[in-house]
């Protein structure tokens, strides 16, 4: 092999030297770890064996089925402001014996309720007790009651049961019928019954004579 072959064959080789030299420092310059969560977060997405979030179940079905002794623990999260025995004094907040049924922000033995409840007419009923109780500061903002309310709805009920049991004992309000399956279930028989009489109706192939 003369001096020129052997110089081409030691440029080829340096050249392939130099391309997998760049190709290993640039692998390592370009090297990007692989994210803990890939794509970005989805605004009601659920992750992989989460549950969706499931809409509030009316109030009047959670009382069909409340506890009152349960409703007695969860009360004693208002304790420290209210009390509810027969002719007890009122504390930070009023007494609430009686309260189911009466009217909103009055009695009392002359509680100074804040003017944002006072804003409120109407009753306790077991519907406005629910969504006080849910959230204090969004049913009238301004309040006095510092207390966060409870998100729980089995806890509401149960509360609320028990408060109906302090002095108020009115019927609970019976619970709403379950909705009727959907239409497009109703229809889809018919459709499917339609399907043979149009086979019937097709006429049969005919024979020509020979």
């Amino acid at each position: 092999m003369d001096n020129r072959t052997n110089t081409i064959a030691g440029w080829v080789l340096a050249a392939c030297g130099a391309a997998l030299g760049l190709s290993i420092v640039g692998g390592m310059w370009l090297h990007s770890e692989k994210p803990e969560k890939p794509g970005y977060p989805l605004a009601g997405a659920v992750e992989a064996g989460g549950a969706a979030a499931t809409p509030d179940v009316p109030i009047a079905t959670m009382l069909a089925t409340a506890d009152p002794a349960k409703g007695a623990e969860v009360f004693k999260k208002c304790g420290a402001c209210h009390t509810i025995d027969q002719g007890a004094a009122n504390g930070i907040g009023p007494n609430l014996y009686a309260t189911v049924g009466e009217a909103i922000a009055t009695g009392k033995g002359g509680f100074a309720f804040s003017d944002a409840l006072k804003a409120h007419t109407g009753k306790w009923d077991f519907d406005t007790l629910n969504t006080w109780l849910t959230n204090p500061r969004k049913f009238a903002d301004g309040t006095k009651m510092t207390f966060a309310g409870l998100p729980e709805e089995k806890d509401r009920a149960n509360v609320i049961v028990y408060l109906n049991s302090m002095g108020s004992n009115l019927p609970l309000p019976a619970a709403p019928a379950p909705a009727a399956p959907a239409a497009a279930n109703a229809t889809a028989p018919a459709a499917n019954a339609a399907a043979p009489a149009a086979n019937a109706a097709a006429p049969a192939p005919t024979t020509a004579k020979k």
